[in-house]
């Protein structure tokens, strides 16, 4: 596994994604200590969760003091800037949301690799990695998570990841564009309004004729 770029996804995950719980928990009134919380929590909710299922402790959170510190930076700058510089951060929030899913896809995708995991896994670490986060952000801020509303979100995760298992993208320059494809089609399916099928278990009022 090339580490520098295993670390640069990292940083570029848990920088969108601390910034995301941060300014999430403003918008939802949170105080200082939920608006950190909240931050580090969607920061590093989705790697605890891949680990957990992987077999890795989640203590080893803790040895990751670089990415922590980052995150803590970030959310604090997101405290002192001027309040229309988040205004303008809400009209564009889904574009980092969908560099910290493509970030921590890949990332999440490598690191199941390294351990030397079947392709199955590498698929589920890789979709855990880049939604777990913003999953437990949700619940916590108390709306319905992004991933399991209608629009498409975790496929991008998932189709990545079958990539990086299935070998299709191991060199540095085919998981950079993994990674740009993921950011692509997430704001594409967010643009047009890309769904999943799903199904109804009662008919909607004026549905019948």
């Amino acid at each position: 596994m090339d580490d520098l770029l295993f670390t640069v996804f990292s940083f570029i995950g848990t920088v969108a994604f601390a910034l995301s719980g941060a300014v999430t928990a403003m918008n939802e009134d949170y105080d200082i200590l939920g608006i950190f919380i909240l931050g580090l929590v969607t920061a590093f909710g989705g790697g605890v969760i891949r680990n957990l299922l992987i077999g890795i402790p989640p203590a080893s959170l803790w040895s990751q003091s670089f990415m922590l510190n980052s995150a803590l930076i970030s959310i604090t700058i997101i405290l002192i800037v001027p309040v229309k510089w988040i205004h303008t951060w809400l009209k564009v929030e889904v574009f980092f949301d969908a560099i910290g899913l493509a970030a921590f896809a890949v990332q999440g995708a490598m690191y199941a690799v390294s351990m030397g995991q079947p392709v199955i896994a590498v698929v589920f670490a890789a979709m855990m990695t880049g939604i777990g986060g913003g999953v437990v952000r949700d619940v916590l801020a108390g709306r319905k998570p992004v991933v399991f509303r209608e629009d498409l979100y975790a496929i991008w995760a998932i189709i990545g990841g079958l990539a990086i298992g299935l070998g299709w993208a191991r060199a540095s320059s085919e998981l950079w564009i993994v990674f740009g494809c993921i950011v692509l089609m997430r704001l594409l399916s967010f643009k047009y309004k890309w769904k999943l099928p799903k199904r109804h278990l009662y008919e909607k009022e004026g549905a019948k004729g």
